[in-house]
């Protein structure tokens, strides 16, 4: 224990350099995410508009996400994020020109069709690489440190994004800021050298086998198995992200500031959650840890879906966030450090693809019960539903619940 360095990661150049450049990223995405929810439901006041937004950044995700995996493994994985970043910033600017010139509403969901594209090929690439540019001896701090800057962004984000779209009369001001925010990252990214070499996948040929060898991992990894599905369902039903907008606009009355910090909320407690997780020793007992998070995850979100107090709003997803980012560092440790390199692209594209059917489907689900049930009932059941996947997966997975430590794992 004494021999444990919380910033093992951080002190290593290239990471340094990869970590600053992410957090600026996603400082500009989490604003934009908070601009495009306002924007969408104040020209519509439609929940369920809403929910099409998430729909239309899925679909690339279920179309592309066994090629993108393959992509990852067959070519360079700094110039795949590079070209899926610059595509983000590009989708970003035609953004910025629907909202100055008032375009059709409908020409967002295309921009974030874009997106959706980009993202279903950066992010297997992008998670492939960072064990390129980190030894593996400071690898589970990397993605704890990753997790910080992730929602460190997540908190800085959505709060500047809501105060901006008052401050400037709209989010304009904001998509702009992501393309700087995307070229900002390329830039860094081109400056970072690579522990070791990318080992490409042997066979030439493209086939479905090959395609699906991602799929046939996961499926021999029991465990990965059961924190993919779990996370999966858990996010697919108590996300309440998506209906912030609503809930600052028409049931807690907040406005564009109350919405920045309810999106800023849930960032905050993963934050404190993964700097109590970096300075402590390594996770023990790693499955009935994951499994308790998701509850203390499920509850807080019903409590969310029946407040009407603010304070108490925040508290609840303060909360969802810091139980969410448990589920978080363990799964992705699990993912990376368990696939061997020239599997790392695909198995990372279908994690992608179960966290982008959690968030961005999860989205949907939450627009459409909320259109047709409202959106305290959307939430509450959502909690509700989490906390009873917690209880299949707990009974049917005992290989999960009896996972200790995540560091036997990786030396096996």
């Amino acid at each position: 224990m004494n021999n444990h360095d919380p910033y093992a990661a951080l002190k290593l150049k290239d990471y340094r350099r990869y970590f600053i450049g992410n957090l600026i990223v996603y400082f500009g995405v989490h604003m934009q995410t908070t601009a495009v929810g306002w924007d969408i439901y104040t020209r519509t006041n439609s929940e369920l508009a809403l929910g099409l937004a998430g729909l239309a950044q899925f679909f690339p995700v279920i179309l592309l996400f066994l090629v993108s995996g393959h992509v990852a493994d067959r070519f360079n994985r700094k110039w795949i994020v590079t070209f899926a970043v610059a595509l983000i910033a590009i989708a970003s600017m035609g953004l910025a020109l629907i909202s100055h010139y008032e375009l059709d509403t409908r020409l967002i969901y295309v921009c974030l069709f874009m997106i959706g594209v980009a993202r279903t090929f950066q992010q297997p690439a992008r998670a492939a690489l960072l064990p390129l540019i980190v030894p593996q001896k400071q690898f589970n701090n990397a993605v704890t440190w990753n997790s910080s800057g992730f929602h460190l962004a997540s908190v800085l984000g959505p709060a500047a994004g809501g105060f901006c779209i008052k401050w400037f009369n709209g989010p304009t001001f904001i998509y702009v800021i992501d393309v700087f925010a995307a070229l900002t990252f390329v830039c860094m990214l081109s400056t970072i050298r690579l522990h070791r070499k990318q080992v490409t996948q042997s066979q030439n040929n493209l086939s479905l086998k090959e395609l699906a060898a991602g799929f046939h991992f996961i499926r021999r990894q029991q465990v990965v198995l059961g924190a993919l599905l779990l996370d999966l369902f858990a996010v697919l039903l108590g996300g309440a992200v998506t209906l912030l907008p609503v809930y600052a606009e028409d049931i807690l009355k907040t406005g564009p500031e109350g919405l920045g910090w309810m999106r800023a909320a849930p960032a905050v407690g993963a934050l404190v959650m993964a700097f109590i997780i970096a300075h402590r020793p390594p996770m023990r007992r790693t499955g009935i840890v994951l499994l308790w998070s998701v509850v203390g995850f499920g509850v807080a979100t019903i409590v969310f879906g029946l407040s009407k107090i603010f304070w108490l709003s925040l508290l609840m997803l303060f909360l969802t966030g810091a139980f969410d980012n448990v589920s978080v560092v363990i799964r992705n440790t699990l993912v990376q450090t368990l696939t061997p390199d020239e599997l790392r692209g695909r198995v990372s594209a279908v994690n992608s693809m179960f966290i982008g059917a959690s968030n961005e489907l999860g989205g949907f689900e939450s627009g459409i019960v909320a259109h047709w049930f409202g959106p305290v009932f959307s939430v509450v059941s959502g909690g509700i539903g989490t906390i009873a996947v917690v209880a299949i997966t707990a009974v049917s997975l005992p290989k999960l619940r009896r996972q200790d430590r995540l560091e036997q794992d990786s030396a096996e």
